[in-house]
């Protein structure tokens, strides 16, 4: 059992101790119960996740069922890093087909996503759209946004926008930049139907599980 073992360390310590930890499991062959409040030490350590809030379990699973799949709000926004955006949109039933609505951008739903919203009979409603950073791209058809930073990071530039009055992060790949982007820039940002999350207003809930 450890708890919050490598809390007090220095970030290059903490890397270097959880390959050690890492391969410590290898080498006894026994079961940890891991302890911490770092999302990082929890993806690249477990292979089970337990997620907790005010002493309730929230999901279980692997870090790529949390990640891909988060059951709620809470999953959704403490998984991930940078954080997951979050928007008021508009979830909308058409026959077997659905749709998000956001800022006037309309996206369909991949097949998986709409299969398990038809097996929930959803209906169309006011939703909690949410799409991580990494899964946006910069686009001339998208949800319209304003630079209030950007932070170069090397392999990719973390922008910091105003969107349909929230804070929103978007990944944008240098590899992929066609122009660099100041403060005061306006742009449009777009996403896949694959990586859209949406969640009951009511429950906070995924609406698909």
């Amino acid at each position: 059992l450890m708890d919050e073992p490598l809390s007090n360390l220095d970030a290059k310590l903490r890397n270097q101790m959880r390959a050690e930890i890492i391969l410590l499991r290898k080498r006894i062959d026994t079961t940890f119960i891991y302890v911490t409040h770092d999302q990082t030490e929890a993806m690249t350590l477990g292979d089970r996740i337990v997620i907790m809030r005010d002493g309730y379990i929230q999901q279980i699973g692997t870090p790529q069922e949390v990640f891909n799949h988060p059951a709620n709000l809470f999953v959704a926004g403490f998984i991930g890093m940078p954080v997951m955006n979050f928007f008021d949109a508009e979830l909308k039933r058409e026959g077997d087909r659905f749709f998000v609505e956001v800022g006037g951008y309309k996206v369909e739903l991949d097949p998986e996503k709409e299969a398990r919203l038809l097996k929930n009979n959803v209906q169309s409603q006011t939703v909690t759209l949410g799409v991580r950073p990494e899964h946006t791209d910069v686009s001339e058809q998208g949800v319209t946004a304003k630079v209030d930073v950007s932070e170069m990071m090397g392999s990719s530039v973390h922008l910091h926008l105003t969107a349909e009055g929230r804070d929103v992060i978007i990944i944008v790949p240098t590899v992929d930049m066609k122009e660099s982007f100041r403060i005061g820039d306006s742009l449009r940002f777009g996403f896949k139907g694959n990586v859209a999350h949406v969640f009951s207003k009511e429950t906070d809930k995924n609406l698909e599980f």
